[in-house]
């Protein structure tokens, strides 16, 4: 071969290494990460990696969804006795003697969760280190939404070098492929290591272990010490050429030109006992995932992973803006972004990617729901203990589950909550002397129910009825009546009779909770004293009538327990109304028009009636404006000026805005998500990395397109007006609906609707109100 021809070869090949697709959904970079903040997250529900993409030495962060420290504990205070007294302080405004009681009779022991952990990682050393590397060219690393396969390319002196991974839910399996365009070119050492509580041997010539058990060392305050959970990690390699060899604590790879990588995980946990399981062997259960495996070739592993994921993913498509800025790397978008720049299809694949996370963190083989980090955690001690924090953060990981039509997603957070009932009991009796169950602020894969971190903080006792509203929302999106029957109702009846038993008479004569508190935040007394505990917080009254509301259609659709609901019925009418502050014109977050503490607080629970509620809208106008002025005062006065100082916070206000109709506002404040709340890989950042912000993001872009929560169908509710031309198809409404979306100059082209089961409702139409009837795979077309 010529010269000329050999570095036309040469070119073509590092263009095709370097050329990106516009039409596929892709996060890229030219570089490694270089810290966890900038890895790639693959997941199957159960396991998760984060892949950094390093030419010299690899690193690959595992997860497995139940690894946890701690172990279950009865912890509920036996506080029901000495209720009525810290009530009667409550309810007469004796707020200091009530919290002093409450301190006494109310904290649980312990008082706090241990974490979510780290399940190791996988390191594959290509040189002694990187002064010892060879010039590196052409490097690409990406991570392809609609694959669920993140993959590393690169050159080193002509040899064209590649890697993928993915975790395969088919096989239950994290898979590493590794090949070159020459023979016998691949050398390298793979490892397993874990900061603490595990060893690494040898199994077999081409296989490792990793086994071990928690050891919680002494901490009164979160629980028993000693040794706990159990667990293993366990991979196997298949080469072409060359050799692989067990050596101590490691594989030696020498001289390979294509290896196949597979490693699964298992602890002793079985939610089912929300316990360890002593007849739990981790090792087993990876020798039988492994051996099922190892018996099919890599080509259907990865054709099945494939199919699988993108049944799943590619069932909606959203268009809006131009796909030309996806040729420019991912992190030279969000700086462009940061430093002014727009860029709506950036919006489009933080959309995309909230749906790509919540079917990584939360579906089957996994079995529990996405906690605070979704699955991917590299902490031995997380933030927050990565816990299932039920104020607002596991209800927001859940938004847009069904509307963006990831409906299957939903189960493991259904069947954990379902499961929740029982130790949800014993806290509901000893510290609430009520029947029925709930949860407070927190809960972990133990069970968790009881009060937890402070009594001022943690008293949440309303988190199970907001939990047991998700199951009603699924309901109402698939219309699966067997489902309603079986688990959802039984959950919200139960819920319910808490509120019933729980709810007492204030002097006005409104039935209300107490005690109570307003999410995390707290409030000032005209003499200066500052307290978070309460009774009848806006919040709780809301998601109480939105309970008592469900239960009552949902009686209704079964045909069951109509003096349960006639009585529902009857308190609810004589719940305390939700008031505006004649202070500051905004929605009143307390009982009382008390002075804030924090007038910029990240939570803005008293809007709860504006989303995810329903009780706020046009037809409660003074209610509706009042909303308006709630978020620009506490946009006023967050920190830094930029307007909430949260991520998932500033997620929130996107929903808010749509469900207030203005989409130039939620536009708005999704770019201040972009420009100040996004990490590298398009992680939310609290600070720091918390998944609930990106899960609100999506759930807020649908709404903005799409609404279903009252009698009528809306469609494009809060269009920006940076968006005038778009399209979006398969995302859902309630009723088991499918819509597809077509507009240009702000205006609708196209409606599609596809009915899953019997549907009949209305639709919005340019201004006009429409009937729609349609059986079980019906489907109706517009052209407005």
């Amino acid at each position: 071969m010529r010269l000329s021809a050999i570095c036309l070869v040469f070119c073509l090949s590092a263009f095709c290494a370097q050329a990106q697709d516009s039409s596929r959904l892709e996060l890229w970079y030219k570089k490694p990460a270089a810290n966890w903040n900038e890895a790639l997250p693959v997941g199957n529900g159960r396991l998760g990696a984060m892949v950094f993409g390093d030419a010299v030495r690899e690193r690959i962060q595992l997860n497995e969804e139940s690894l946890w420290a701690g172990s279950p504990t009865e912890a509920n205070a036996d506080a029901a006795a000495f209720l009525p007294l810290i009530r009667e302080n409550l309810l007469k405004d004796s707020i200091k003697t009530a919290m002093s009681l409450a301190e006494q009779h109310l904290r649980s022991n312990p008082m706090r969760i241990r974490s979510y952990q780290s399940l190791g990682d996988l390191r594959i050393d290509f040189f002694a280190d990187r002064a010892a590397s060879p010039d590196i060219k052409n490097y690409i690393r990406k991570l392809d939404l609609e694959t669920g396969i993140t993959s590393t390319s690169y050159s080193i002196n002509g040899v064209q070098f590649n890697r993928e991974v993915f975790v395969s839910a088919p096989d239950n399996s994290i898979v590493l492929r590794i090949w070159s365009d020459q023979p016998n070119a691949i050398h390298c050492r793979l490892s397993i290591d874990r900061e603490q509580d595990a060893m690494v041997i040898p199994d077999g010539n081409s296989g490792l272990l990793l086994k071990g058990q928690v050891l919680d060392l002494p901490d009164e305050d979160a629980g028993p010490d000693g040794l706990h959970m159990r667990f293993a990690a366990k991979l196997t390699t298949m080469h072409t050429g060359g050799s692989v060899q067990a050596v101590n604590n490691s594989l030696y790879v020498k001289g390979v030109s294509e290896l196949i990588v597979y490693l699964t995980a298992a602890t002793d946990y079985n939610m089912a006992l929300l316990d360890m399981d002593p007849s739990i062997d981790p090792v087993k259960k990876c020798d039988e995932i492994l051996e099922k495996i190892k018996k099919k070739n890599f080509a259907s592993v990865k054709t099945d992973h494939v199919k699988e994921h993108a049944g799943f993913f590619n069932r909606v498509d959203l268009a809006i803006g131009s796909k030309l800025k996806r040729l420019t790397p991912t992190d030279e978008r969000i700086k462009a972004v940061k430093a002014g720049a727009e860029d709506i299809d950036l919006a489009v694949l933080q959309f995309q990617y909230g749906r790509y996370l919540l079917m990584g963190s939360s579906r089957a083989p996994g079995v529990l729901p996405a906690n605070l980090q979704g699955i991917w955690c590299k902490d031995m001690n997380a933030p927050w203990n990565s816990d299932l924090h039920t104020n607002i953060n596991l209800q927001m990981n859940y938004w847009p589950v069904e509307s963006a039509n990831l409906s299957e997603a939903f189960l493991p957070f259904s069947d954990f909550v379902d499961l929740l009932r029982k130790p949800g009991r014993v806290t509901v009796s000893k510290t609430f002397g009520s029947t029925g169950w709930t949860v407070n602020h927190l809960t972990n894969p133990f069970g968790r129910t009881a009060i937890s971190d402070g009594v001022s903080w943690g008293t949440y006792p309303i988190a199970g009825s907001w939990l047991s509203l998700h199951l009603w929302e699924h309901f109402l999106f698939t219309r699966d009546t067997a489902y309603l029957r079986s688990q959802a109702w039984p959950v919200m009846k139960e819920a319910a009779e808490f509120i019933q038993g729980f709810l007492v008479k204030d002097k006005q004569g409104y039935w209300v909770t107490a005690p109570s508190t307003s999410p995390e935040n707290a409030f000032k007394l005209p003499n200066g004293e500052v307290y978070g505990l309460t009774y009848g917080a806006t919040m709780d009254m809301q998601i109480i009538r939105e309970l008592f509301d469900a239960c009552k259609k949902a009686g209704a659709l079964l045909k069951t327990d109509r003096e349960f609901i006639s009585a529902l019925a009857a308190i609810e009418k004589e719940l305390p109304p939700t008031r505006v502050s004649k202070r500051y014109g905004i929605i009143q977050e307390w009982i009382h028009d008390y002075e804030e503490v924090e007038p910029g607080h990240r939570h803005m629970s008293q809007l709860f009636g504006l989303y995810p509620g329903t009780q706020i809208n046009r037809k409660t106008p003074e209610l509706f404006d009042a909303a308006k002025r709630t978020i620009e005062r506490r946009l006023k006065y967050a920190q830094g000026g930029t307007g909430s100082y949260t991520g998932w916070s500033k997620s929130w206000i996107i929903n808010f805005y749509a469900r207030l109709f203005d989409g130039d506002l939620a536009w708005k404040n999704l770019q201040d998500m972009q420009r100040y709340l996004t990490l590298p890989n398009l992680f939310d950042d609290h600070p720091p990395f918390q998944i609930d912000g990106n899960f609100g993001l999506t759930a807020g872009m649908i709404e903005m397109l799409l609404q279903s929560h009252t009698d009528t169908l809306l469609l494009l509710p809060a269009l920006p007006a940076t968006w005038p031309e778009g399209s979006v198809k398969g995302i859902k409404a309630r009723g088991n609906l499918l819509v597809d979306l077509e507009w240009s100059g702000g205006e609708l082209r196209l409606v599609r609707l596809r009915a899953g089961s019997f549907y009949s409702g209305n639709v919005s139409l340019q201004g006009k109100i429409r009937k729609v009837k349609l059986k079980k795979g019906e489907q109706i077309q517009w052209h407005p």
